[in-house]
């Protein structure tokens, strides 16, 4: 089994600069094969092997006009050819949308490092070629410090090594292979109703709240809209010829600020569901029992899109399914038009005209008061059985 770290860099302004150029070369030679392909399918030719790919781009690497290339590692172009290729063949299978070119202002910063050539240790990590030079003293130029030390296993076999750039700072990401310790799961059956006043409602009676509606995000939130107007406000002002906008400099600041306050929501709502998903695993249930949610739907009721959007329904149930499978428990999902919330738990009467605001459900037939959600968990403990 696979197991994923992911863990922030902190390049010296040198070391920064040659992963924007590596990250760059990546792109480059990702759009070159996908433009290529896409005149050999125009012109009626077969379909370009990663082979006679790889071949070409060797060629091109090797003329006078591409001379910049050689200053970067031809693992990162062999890696991003082949990713184009991959992309192309899927799409033609029918398993991924057509791919697309890669843009600098979408924020495409990414790139391979060869499996043989990465080092890592417990406080840095060696990348090859960020060092020009090869002289010893320059060499050094290859270790970046990691922000997090004993992160990331030493020792190991290391699976796909990427870098990336997420607009504010570079991360390396790297998979291993370990053997989860399976826990003794002898709870009882444990069903979860996900929801937008509370996340998560256990069938024990356990309520996770909602992290939207705490002091600390609801002030980020307040913070970041000023900004938003602010930023608006700016660009008007600097709108002289009526034509298009012109970013100064105070702009850019006042971007990236937002920016930060945007990585530091998404960062206190991702760490509050793991959190929440490693005590949900720690109970040690027999079995976990998730609702099949209409995502796309709920996101189509736009007083509701922002709030099933800031929740996040989709990343819980992938967290609660991996570690779940790390831990050796069952996890089933009930099927998406199971009356969970409408069913009462006493009589098993289904009340079909439950609206979305009755909090409370009031049970016609044996007179049953019990909180929606509670309801809907219990009885999805009841689906495992």
């Amino acid at each position: 089994m696979l197991k994923s770290f992911k863990v922030m860099l902190v390049p010296s302004n040198h070391q920064r600069t040659r992963l924007f150029q590596f990250a760059g070369t990546a792109r480059f030679a990702y759009n070159w094969a996908l433009r290529r392909e896409i005149d050999a399918h125009s012109a009626g030719e077969k379909f370009i092997s990663n082979f006679d790919l790889r071949k070409e781009f060797t060629m091109l690497r090797n003329s006078t006009e591409y001379v910049w290339l050689r200053t970067i590692s031809n693992n990162v172009t062999k890696q991003a050819i082949k990713d184009c290729v991959d992309a192309y063949q899927r799409f033609f299978k029918h398993q991924s949308e057509r791919p697309i070119f890669k843009s600098k202002r979408r924020g495409d910063f990414s790139f391979y490092q060869d499996t043989d050539k990465i080092r890592i240790t417990a406080t840095h990590v060696k990348l090859e070629a960020i060092a020009t030079s090869k002289k010893r003293n320059k060499q050094q130029l290859n270790w970046i410090r990691l922000a997090e030390h004993e992160r990331i296993p030493v020792g190991v076999k290391y699976k796909e090594p990427r870098i990336t750039f997420d607009g504010l700072n570079w991360f390396i990401s790297v998979a291993i292979e370990f053997e989860p310790e399976k826990i003794q799961a002898d709870g009882e059956p444990l069903g979860i109703d996900l929801g937008i006043k509370n996340l998560s409602t256990c069938s024990d009676g356990t309520i996770y709240p909602n992290i939207n509606r705490t002091k600390t995000v609801r002030r980020l939130k307040k913070k970041q809209r000023r900004l938003q107007r602010s930023i608006s406000r700016k660009y008007e002002i600097n709108n002289t010829k009526g034509e298009r906008y012109s970013k100064t400099r105070n702009i850019i600041k006042s971007e990236r600020k937002l920016l930060r306050l945007h990585h530091r929501l998404a960062n206190l709502r991702q760490n509050y569901r793991h959190q929440i998903t490693s005590a949900i695993i720690g109970r040690k249930p027999s079995s976990i029992v998730l609702e099949d949610l209409n995502v796309r739907g709920m996101m189509s009721n736009r007083h509701l899109a922002k709030a099933v959007q800031e929740q996040g329904f989709y990343e819980f149930r992938r967290q609660i399914e991996y570690k779940a499978q790390w831990a050796g428990i069952t996890v089933m999902v009930a099927d998406r038009f199971y009356p969970s919330s409408k069913t009462c738990i006493a009589c098993g009467h289904v009340k079909k005209d439950l609206r979305l605001s009755e909090r409370i459900y009031h049970c016609e037939n044996c007179g049953n008061e019990i909180d929606r959600d509670l309801q809907a968990a219990i009885n999805l403990k009841r689906y495992a059985s």
